[in-house]
């Protein structure tokens, strides 16, 4: 009698250390599995939000959880770029370039009529334009006798807002209306490099400052060679074409001008 209660009683000890123990592994496995979907969804967005850069060192476009909403990506771009020109009468953008429309109308009360020449190259004048916002801009109006058709002014355009460098002069817009093509960039407050080696008028530049304008223009070509899609060759590199901002950093200008080499696919 006394071996069969001793039995009874192992036998019960035995039964709950096993309860136990699949008691704790049962709520491991529950907790495991609430927080294994949490892990996963935390991973997804910060896997959203990781920079992709594209076209060389210099350009980075970052994707997050804000561009994804009831309102369509395009949309979204083309209210921000309402906010930033303001007064414009319209704000569309060329397709998969994200490049502005001026309106004519803007960029000639602007431009004072286009009265406010600040330079002349090859391929037509360059106007200092004035904003609504405030904004300062530089509209090139491209030669009147040129042969380029609607069609390929669209895909220039295409072309030179794909490439965005600090050591580039940026395409911010462009105008096609009224029989004109303009292109607009951003305002180098300081001129172009020619002026200042060659006007007397202005201080001569010291050693350390060529040697920084130098390297800046070297790192601008180095991007349109090596981390533009397609490469881009400048192919009139010159000290009038190098333009200087408020700070003396230099900037590569005019390139991917060749119209006709640009559009038949070939670098230029």
């Amino acid at each position: 009698m006394e071996k069969e209660s001793h039995g009874l009683i192992i036998g019960i000890s035995i039964g709950v250390v096993i309860g136990v123990l699949l008691a704790i592994l049962a709520f491991f496995c529950f907790r495991y599995h609430r927080r294994h979907p949490q892990i996963g969804n935390s991973s997804s967005r910060r896997a959203a939000t990781i920079p992709i850069r594209a076209n060389g060192a210099d350009t980075c476009t970052v994707l997050s959880d804000s561009s994804i909403g009831t309102e369509s990506p395009k949309s979204t771009i083309q209210n921000g770029m309402s906010v930033w020109l303001g007064g414009l009468r319209k704000a569309n953008v060329v397709s998969a370039s994200g490049i502005l429309e001026y309106s004519y109308k803007d960029l000639q009360r602007a431009t004072y009529n286009f009265t406010t020449l600040i330079g002349q190259g090859a391929y037509g004048p360059v106007y200092k334009a004035q904003m609504s916002t405030g904004e300062t801009v530089a509209v090139k109006v491209l030669a009147t006798d040129s042969k380029q058709g609607e069609k390929e002014f669209q895909t220039e355009v295409m072309l030179l807002g794909r490439l965005h460098h600090r050591n580039l002069v940026n395409l911010v817009g462009y105008c096609a209306e009224k029989g004109q093509h303009m292109l607009i960039y951003v305002y180098m407050s300081r001129g172009s490099l020619a002026s200042h080696l060659y006007d007397e008028k202005l201080e001569p530049l010291c050693w350390d400052l060529r040697v920084q304008i130098a390297l800046d223009v070297a790192r601008g070509l180095e991007y349109l060679h090596d981390g533009a899609v397609p490469p881009v060759v400048h192919r009139d590199i010159k000290s009038s074409n190098i333009l200087l901002d408020q700070s003396m950093r230099a900037r590569v200008a005019d390139f991917g001008l060749s119209r006709e080499e640009m559009l038949w696919g070939l670098t230029i």
